[in-house]
């Protein structure tokens, strides 16, 4: 088995991936958006940070990722590379960012290279996408591919829904794939898809897979910040595993915050800064002149 980058490496470097993969050892990934988050997640050992566009949903409050803009990805990915020093940094590249010609293309992913700092970034699909991927690499940006469900064409694959449980579409995706590796990606996420049509793409690639509701036999898992700790609402993915309830703890803190301020209990002395005697009786003295 290879020497792997250790937790406390200082940064781990693409290669690593491809030795993880060999060696059999799960990749971690988890999306962030900020820099607590990126922090935490760093400090946890996450392999890859992805900045994903689903901040449009999650953060931005918006109903799908599409309204979520070049300018956006850009300050979230800053602030989550200030926070990450381990981990590998992949920054989606959002809607209409990449899909409409290669130079487009190169042209926004240096952009999320140079000024927002990412190690990597991501498009969505192959078709189309199989020129960009390529034009983004040979440009000196690594890239990371996406099959399966893909939210950023949710409309015309009919919704957020399971995508290759036919045998032609199953066929598709693996060949899909296939070809964005051969496009020069360094991973692919593999979203929604049957374990069975998860495990022949994994096996059947060089490159590491990513899985989100793709079944174990990935090289690793990613999921989102939001579902993973349970601060998002409304309907979970049945992918999803809660592993805390943050979002309870939050509003029971929040709601205790403002009993206790309504209340006249918050804040006591504790949480204030003391004045000396002699300067408090200077300042009243002066305050009751002035008066």
């Amino acid at each position: 088995m290879p020497d792997l980058p250790s937790v406390d490496a200082r940064k781990l470097a693409l290669s690593a991936l491809g030795e993880m993969k060999r060696a059999r050892q799960p990749i971690t990934s988890v999306t962030a958006y900020d820099y607590p988050s990126g922090r935490l997640a760093d400090e946890a050992g996450i392999d890859i940070v992805l900045v994903g566009d689903s901040a449009a949903m999650t953060v931005l409050g918006y109903d799908s990722t599409l309204p979520i803009t070049m300018d956006d990805m850009v300050t979230l990915t800053r602030a989550v590379v200030r926070s990450v020093r381990r981990g590998i940094v992949v920054a989606d590249m959002p809607f209409g960012s990449f899909q409409v010609s290669d130079e487009t293309a190169v042209a926004n992913a240096i952009c999320l290279a140079r000024d927002g700092g990412a190690d990597a970034v991501k498009i969505e699909g192959a078709g189309p996408s199989l020129s960009r991927a390529r034009a983004i690499s040979d440009a000196g940006v690594p890239v990371m591919g996406h099959v399966g469900l893909t939210p950023q064409s949710v409309t015309q694959l009919g919704g957020y829904r399971a995508q290759g449980r036919t045998a032609e579409a199953a066929h598709r995706i693996v060949d899909e794939a296939g070809a964005l590796e051969a496009a020069g990606c360094f991973a692919v996420v593999i979203e929604a898809v049957p374990a069975p049509v998860a495990a022949r793409i994994t096996e059947g690639l060089d490159i590491p897979t990513i899985g989100i509701g793709a079944g174990a036999s990935c090289d690793g898992q990613v999921l989102v910040w939001h579902d993973l700790l349970g601060i998002s609402t409304g309907h979970v993915p049945r992918f999803v595993k809660r592993y805390a309830r943050i979002g309870d703890a939050i509003e029971t803190a929040l709601r205790a915050y403002v009993a206790e301020v309504r209340a006249g209990t918050f804040p006591t002395a504790q949480h204030t800064y003391p004045m000396p005697d002699d300067e408090r009786r200077r300042f009243e003295q002066g305050w009751r002149r002035k008066a």
